[in-house]
């Protein structure tokens, strides 16, 4: 086990390259699981969870190949309707393959999904949109077992108490794809990343309209091809380093990123003070020696991120005054909280609202990633703090960010990986 060592307090500059999207390469593959045909996808990130993405897929019966950010998926006969607990249990995203196993195969048995601990995420919505379509589930074993000798098209709501579901989409979607007839989703989630799994479907031969929007129509096909197809950027990592920016009142540029993907964020930072600066492919970042605290909720896209939620957090707790952090998706998402507030933040939690007080310092302590975001949150606040900061269980880290020490150390920070 690896820990990270920062030293604070150093200023970043210069320039740093956004990774492919993690959200939007899961889903595209598994969803080269709909074909026998090669697919070949660039752009895709070293991470963790693509390592495990790419492993479920071998289990399942796939050649996987992989060549820097070019993953190669090919048929080498008859695949596996059995999605074992070991891999799935190990994150969430990989639950994606249940709805492109039950509509090539007729039959699914996933592992119900693990991944990071950041309160309840159910897999209702994936179950009553996979019902929907036609196929009868049961449980067994903590096992979800599909099955359907075919998938009918239909009209789905899949709004949930919070909102649409990212994953849930994903999995309906890919399912309907092969679907006899059209498939309708209502309150379907809009993120870039079931837009991105969107345009893969349809370069495999798929027809699906109005992905980007609340509703998505899917006429379902025979069959499904091979495709060549590059992810898009990590909105996420780009509105991380970003908020490392604003954090150090540094100046940075990010290449490879959409900024269109960034709006919500890009509009709190504008309030705060930070200039966020579109160029073509790019983003410059100025910041102000002093920022003001802003309040912010989190919402479905084209709201505020949750998967920003705890990176904002520490660059208020850096920003005197007092802000307000709701996140209305997943309200328990706070654990963060008590590893900051080590670091002499003050912060305290009301409901589904963190209550930020900022200081104008914070200090190097020991410190435990809880899961992936909150890990990013420990980094920033390490990188603005005053002494040294280790971050213990880094492998949260690596399963959201490539090769982030690297990167940080080309932008000037004092970082280092080190054994425990």
């Amino acid at each position: 086990m690896e820990k990270l060592v920062i030293e604070g307090g150093k200023k970043l500059q210069g320039e740093v390259k956004i990774s492919g999207a993690k959200n939007a390469v899961l889903p595209i593959m598994a969803a080269t699981l709909l074909t026998d045909e090669t697919c070949t996808i660039h752009n895709v990130p070293k991470l963790r969870d693509t390592m495990t993405m790419a492993k479920l897929l071998r289990s399942l019966g796939k050649n996987v190949d992989i060549e820097k950010d070019c993953v190669t998926v090919s048929s080498k006969g008859e695949i596996s309707y059995l999605a074992d607990y070991k891999l799935v249990s190990t994150m969430r995203g990989s639950f994606c393959v249940l709805g492109p196993l039950l509509a090539k195969l007729g039959i699914a048995k996933v592992s119900l999904p693990g991944g990071c601990i950041i309160g309840v995420r159910p897999v209702d919505l994936h179950i009553k949109g996979i019902q929907a379509l036609g196929a009868k589930i049961h449980f067994e074993g903590g096992y979800v077992i599909a099955q359907s000798k075919k998938l009918q098209g239909t009209h789905i709501y899949l709004g949930g108490v919070s909102g649409s579901s990212v994953l849930a989409t994903a999995n309906v979607m890919m399912a309907a794809t092969l679907a006899a007839g059209e498939t309708i989703i209502e309150s379907a989630a809009c993120e870039p990343e079931v837009e991105d799994l969107a345009n893969f479907l349809i370069e495999m031969g798929a027809r699906i309209k109005g992905h980007g929007s609340p509703q998505i129509v899917i006429s379902g096909v025979k069959k499904l091809h091979g495709a060549d197809y590059k992810v898009i950027p990590d909105r996420i990592e780009a509105g991380t380093f970003i908020l490392m920016a604003a954090a150090m009142r540094s100046n940075i540029v990010l290449r490879d990123v959409r900024y269109n993907h960034l709006s919500a964020l890009v509009d709190k930072l504008e309030e705060a003070g930070v200039k966020v600066i579109k160029e073509h492919n790019m983003i410059r970042v100025k910041t102000n020696k002093t920022i003001k605290p802003v309040s912010v909720t989190m919402l479905p896209y084209p709201g505020f991120p949750t998967d920003l939620q705890a990176q904002f957090m520490a660059v208020m707790a850096m920003t005197p005054g007092i802000s307000v952090i709701t996140d209305k998706i997943y309200p328990d998402r706070f654990m963060h909280i008590a590893e900051l507030n080590r670091m002499g933040a003050d912060i305290r939690r009301e409901g589904s609202s963190a209550i930020v007080q900022g200081t104008k310092a914070i200090y190097g302590a020991p410190v435990m990633a809880s899961d992936l975001r909150a890990s990013a949150a420990l980094l920033i606040a390490g990188l603005a703090a005053e002494g040294t900061t280790e971050i213990h269980r880094i492998y949260h880290l690596d399963r959201g960010y490539e090769a982030i020490d690297e990167k940080l150390a080309k932008l000037g920070a004092k970082v280092s990986r080190e054994k425990e």
